[in-house]
């Protein structure tokens, strides 16, 4: 009898961990959602108000901030223990989104800038050699890291200054469905998720979530039409969102899975509620030279 007693105490005692354990993590939740609204009601004015009323450059300013900060956070992730290597990507990145953003119509240009970005990168880790097991990992950041920041996001300054007066609401459009996909994907997610999407690589991410994220980006571009961008016909705007969209959340599982190869749980902490940078603009780096070439090759 006193065993058995023992035991209904043990089993009550766990219920209760198990429960404030639970009450914890919903606070935990809470709060960080609360952070995370806050923090969006504090800098989107900020982006907004630039975008609409600054001119073109001053919104190329934020974003080769961003690209800088967002390879910081990359380099720091690939080459935790040599400064030196990088701050040379940062610098690579830098000179990638200006290249781009300056020279970026000059074929000879782009063909200097992929021939120097290849060479330097591959060529950094004989200088700084350092474990040789990671050695592979640090010549393809290298070479890759400064285009895959500092090319992709510059194509939200060229989108803003190449498409005139439809250039902030093309840039708009990007940023509402690439963050309105991750606001669905949080949501149905949380709510209604059940299967797992890619558990190796990501393991809160669930089908539910990738599904709401589709309709949270189609939900942008509606917004879109009907809103500021009436001149992106309905069709391919809802086209457009679903495949840039269902691609962004891909671009997501890429940053999830360079963080997980590399031990790291956020990229940064720049972004409060969202981690760093790259946290927040993992999706927004496939999405915009998705959008980008659609508008490009439009005007065309």
């Amino acid at each position: 009898m006193r065993q058995q007693l023992r035991h209904a105490r043990c089993i009550g005692l766990l219920w209760i961990d198990a429960s404030a354990d639970n009450d914890r993590g919903a606070l935990v939740a809470k709060s960080n959602l609360a952070i995370r609204l806050l923090t969006v009601a504090v800098v989107a004015p900020v982006l907004l108000g630039t975008l609409f009323f600054a001119p073109p450059i001053a919104w190329y300013g934020i974003v080769f901030v961003a690209s800088l900060i967002g390879a910081s956070e990359l380099f720091g992730m690939t080459h935790p223990n040599d400064a030196p290597s990088r701050a040379i990507g940062v610098v690579m990145t830098g000179a990638v989104s200006l290249t781009l953003y300056f020279e970026g119509k000059k074929p000879v240009a782009l063909l200097t800038l992929i021939a120097a970005v290849t060479i330097v990168g591959s060529f950094i880790p004989l200088v700084r050699l350092g474990r040789i097991e990671d050695a592979a990992l640090r010549i393809m950041a290298g070479v890759a890291g400064p285009l895959y920041v500092g090319g992709l996001v510059t194509m939200l300054a060229m989108l803003r200054r190449d498409q005139g007066t439809s250039g902030p609401p093309y840039v708009l459009y990007a940023l509402m469905v690439a963050w309105l996909g991750d606001t669905g994907g949080y949501f149905a997610g949380r709510f209604l998720g059940k299967t797992k999407l890619y558990e190796a690589v990501s393991p809160k991410k669930t089908r539910e979530g990738f599904v709401g994220s589709l309709v949270g980006s189609a939900c942008g571009a509606l917004l879109a039409h009907f809103w500021y961008l009436p001149v992106l016909p309905l069709v391919d705007g809802l086209v457009l969102a679903v495949i840039a969209g269902a691609l962004g959340q891909m671009g997501d599982l890429v940053e999830s899975l360079l963080k997980r190869s590399t031990g790291i749980k956020d990229s940064g902490w720049i972004v409060p509620g969202h981690g760093g940078i790259l946290d927040r603009i993992d999706a927004l780096l496939v999405v915009s030279p998705i959008v980008y070439l659609y508008a490009a090759w439009m005007a065309v």
